[in-house]
């Protein structure tokens, strides 16, 4: 697998992104060099990501907080093991405990097992993260982006990234998953570092605009 492991990769997916289209280049000035976002990897990286769905930076931190301390040490066999009342201490929502506990034993039991991801393409991921229960495709491609650092991995159902396409390839509306995904073909095999630019972008347009990104 081609990964994204330091700046020089970020420069030069960016390179060959303007290559690819020029309007990169005026998103790249805008942004810099994005920030690399990598994350633990194994379960407890799977687990945060699992856990930050749809909620907000502070919102996730707390709960991850909880989580740690109620859970320690974060294992398969320790969720498997944990009661309902340590689930609801933790803070977890019932569906978000129901996918911790899909994902223990997923691993527990061979249907899932992070080395044989770490050579997979994007796709492969996908269909081995998504045949568990409570796990989709926005949870698939964050752990490819930021826990496997796939140079190819992207999201194209993640909201922020929606947006800073809309407004930085100047689209009638927010591309809804399906048509971003179409649209980022062109960028193979940098779709990881276009990703961390959105991102990136995104930040910038909420800066501009005064809210905290």
């Amino acid at each position: 697998m081609h990964k994204i492991t330091g700046d020089a990769d970020l420069e030069q997916g960016m390179t060959m992104l303007s290559a690819l289209d020029p309007r990169w280049t005026a998103i790249i000035a805008r942004t810099g060099l994005p920030p690399l976002r990598r994350r633990e990897g194994g379960f407890p990286g799977l687990a945060a990501i699992i856990v930050s769905q749809q909620l907000s930076v502070a919102s996730a931190r707390a709960v991850w907080a909880r989580v740690e301390t109620v859970l320690a040490p974060l294992t398969p066999e320790r969720i498997l093991a944990a009661s309902d009342e340590e689930m609801r201490l933790s803070g977890l929502s019932r569906p978000k405990q129901r996918t911790l506990r899909a994902t223990a034993a997923a691993l527990a039991e061979g249907r899932l097992a992070f080395e044989a991801l770490d050579d997979a393409t994007p796709e492969q991921v996908h269909a081995l993260m998504t045949a568990i229960s409570g796990i989709g495709p926005w949870t698939a491609d964050i752990y490819l982006l930021f826990c496997l650092h796939h140079r190819d991995g992207f999201a194209p159902g993640d909201l922020a990234i929606q947006e800073a396409a809309r407004v930085a390839f100047d689209l009638p509306a927010r591309p809804r998953a399906a048509e971003l995904e179409a649209l980022a073909e062109a960028w193979r095999p940098w779709r990881g570092v276009a990703a961390r630019l959105l991102w990136a972008y995104y930040a910038t347009l909420k800066s501009r605009e005064g809210i905290d990104a």
